[in-house]
């Protein structure tokens, strides 16, 4: 673990900063489209509830262990912050852990990754961040591109996922908006980290004890591991992009976790996507792509 911590200061002696912070977005997106990967395999195996008690558990003992060897510390004044984080992403998670079991992984994702047009609008409309007008193009190209790869649309019997999915994606915009709001305080990305996976490990043990144990084997305990470092390390890289970056630039970036699963599909189950949809594709990758340009010019603090 850390690795992580060698591999962001090496980074940061070669890359503009301001591309920098942009870039750790891609990071966690990558690692998020990854984890997606993991809980759907593991669907087999475990329940929603389970997924998401593994996933926090193993990503608290990670972070523990970061916590651990280099001696930081866990003190804050800003626990009413860290709660709310915590509610509001562990809401998400559950909601899209669910989508995941229920629909197909790209279409799981990308409803989940409605958040970044949520957070846009949120952070216009609270925090009243400029919305300079390529970072405008950069979010109706990304949504364009979610709503083409959407297609075809949902059967009946997915409409419920689908509409829990969507309203995951607005619980993380409000989790995201928060993690923004506890980096302006000061808090460092490891201890918005540990305090996450904390309330989350303590909530969905206590749900545990009224929800079925599945037996836990060689294989899928691999399968557990995975989905708790996976999920933690790409957490930790989308702090540091939402505390440390332009708030409007790494949202739209992590429109590149829906490309990123969209190729796990093709790769591990065979989906085809449609013509819409490799439109749908490329509209977001454009998106990213003009949100990186922008992310390189100077901007207002």
């Amino acid at each position: 673990m850390l690795l992580y911590f060698h591999f962001s200061f090496h980074i940061s002696l070669h890359i503009p900063e301001l591309l920098m912070r942009s870039l750790w977005m891609l990071v966690s997106s990558f690692l998020f489209g990854c984890m997606a990967v993991l809980v759907k395999l593991s669907a087999v195996h475990f329940s929603s509830i389970e997924l998401v008690f593994y996933r926090s558990m193993i990503g608290f003992l990670i972070i523990c262990s970061i916590v651990s060897v280099r001696r930081l510390s866990l003190s804050t004044l800003y626990w009413k912050n860290h709660c709310w984080r915590g509610f509001l992403g562990l809401g998400s998670i559950l909601m899209f852990f669910y989508c995941i079991t229920q629909l197909p992984l790209a279409t799981a994702v990308t409803f989940n990754y409605t958040s970044p047009l949520f957070f846009t609008l949120l952070t216009t409309m609270i925090l009243k961040e400029h919305f300079h007008w390529l970072l405008a193009v950069a979010v109706v190209l990304g949504f364009a591109g979610v709503v083409l790869l959407l297609y075809p649309s949902l059967q009946k019997d997915q409409w419920s996922g689908g509409l829990i999915g969507l309203a995951s994606g607005f619980l993380a915009a409000l989790a995201y908006l928060n993690i923004k709001q506890l980096g302006n305080l000061g808090e460092p990305d490891w201890r918005v980290v540990f305090y996450f996976t904390l309330i989350s490990t303590v909530i969905t043990s206590i749900w545990m004890l009224f929800d079925t144990f599945h037996p836990v084997t060689p294989v899928n305990f691999l399968l557990l591991l995975g989905i708790g470092t996976t999920a933690t390390l790409a957490q930790l890289a989308l702090t540091r992009a939402y505390r440390t970056g332009k708030m409007l630039v790494v949202s739209t970036l992590a429109y590149s976790t829906v490309v990123f699963s969209s190729f796990w599909g093709i790769l591990i189950w065979g989906e085809v996507l449609s013509l819409s949809s490799w439109l749908g594709i490329g509209l977001i990758v454009a998106g990213g792509l003009l949100s990186l340009r922008t992310s390189t010019r100077p901007v207002s603090k």
